[in-house]
């Protein structure tokens, strides 16, 4: 059994595209994997732990098994911390205990450049953002390379976390910054809307502040409850993780992603239509990764007892 730590993951350079096929991969073949809900423990306001287990199928064949497990502190620096158990399928046998802080922001930021290339309108160039940490910096990576386009980046205001998300990105050509003082600033006039916020307690706004076209990506799910209710089409990576939410039964429409690109459902079918995509975070997409991770290093000497987390705020 190897021990992988983020320091192994990170000196493998797997690129922003890279992570972008392995969730396209896992999306299209999600029938594949067996993917039960994941558990999630409310331990205090903003606190909580999440249990993630999924198989999955290899190209060549093999299977993999993986859990996941995800806790959030916020008095914690990184708040967010994940570690992963990855093991053969067929045999039982445990392959990896990995540190999957990479995993967990490289795999969600991917997933949502998936969705924002799939379900954005086609002429679409300004994307506000909320909530600007390693998720985020993740997609802004992966939104780099995948759009062949010159885009308006929206950010808001916090603390300063703005101007060092402009300066991490200076060198992305394709990338233009400016500044929002509020929820509101951001969201009107945007065509895609990302919150990677970890923690908010209300819903950001109104719903006239959403124009005709808009796609909006929660990735946390948190904050656009009110959208549930009028947005045209929702969408998400696994129905069982969403048939909980309150408004579930009053979608207008909703389906998967993947029936999406399987053809088994529509996607946008016009420039008005209102999206929401509630991409979850599933742990098929983690053990996919992971088990491609494993067999990169399986024939190099990673064992440590060193699990080498960022202690960094921003480490994307």
């Amino acid at each position: 059994m190897k021990v992988i730590t983020h320091q192994d993951i990170v000196d493998l350079n797997i690129s922003p595209l890279t992570c972008y096929e392995w969730v396209s991969h896992m999306i299209a073949n999600k029938s594949e994997a067996i993917l039960p809900a994941k558990i999630s423990m409310k331990l205090g306001l903003g606190t909580f732990c999440n249990v993630m287990p999924g198989v999955v199928m290899m190209s060549d064949g093999k299977q993999y098994g993986g859990v996941k497990i995800v806790t959030r502190y916020p008095d914690r620096n990184p708040s967010l911390d994940s570690k992963l158990i990855l093991f053969d399928a067929q045999s039982g046998e445990i392959k990896a205990i990995m540190d999957a802080d990479w995993i967990t922001a490289m795999r969600t930021g991917a997933v949502a450049a998936h969705s924002l290339k799939l379900f954005a309108k086609e002429n679409f160039h300004t994307v506000g953002m909320i909530g600007l940490g390693n998720a985020a910096r993740a997609f802004a990576l992966v939104l780099s390379d995948a759009v062949d386009k010159n885009l308006k980046i929206k950010l808001f205001r916090y603390k300063g976390q703005e101007e060092l998300f402009a300066e991490r990105f200076k060198n992305h050509g394709n990338l233009h910054f400016e500044y929002c003082d509020g929820y509101k600033q951001v969201i009107e006039d945007s065509d895609v809307v990302v919150s990677a916020a970890t923690y908010l307690s209300n819903d950001l706004c109104e719903d006239s502040a959403y124009k005709e076209g808009v796609l909006v990506i929660p990735i946390h799910t948190l904050g656009f409850t009110n959208c549930d209710l009028f947005f045209d089409k929702v969408f998400a990576d696994d129905t069982d993780h969403v048939k909980h939410f309150k408004y579930f039964n009053r979608f207008k429409s909703f389906a998967e992603v993947s029936d999406v690109i399987n053809g088994k459902a529509a996607g946008r079918e016009n420039v008005r239509e209102r999206i929401l995509t509630y991409n979850i975070g599933v742990a098929i997409h983690d053990v996919y990764f992971a088990a491609n991770i494993y067999n990169m290093l399986k024939n190099k000497n990673v064992a440590s007892i060193d699990f080498g987390s960022p202690k960094e705020k921003f480490w994307i």
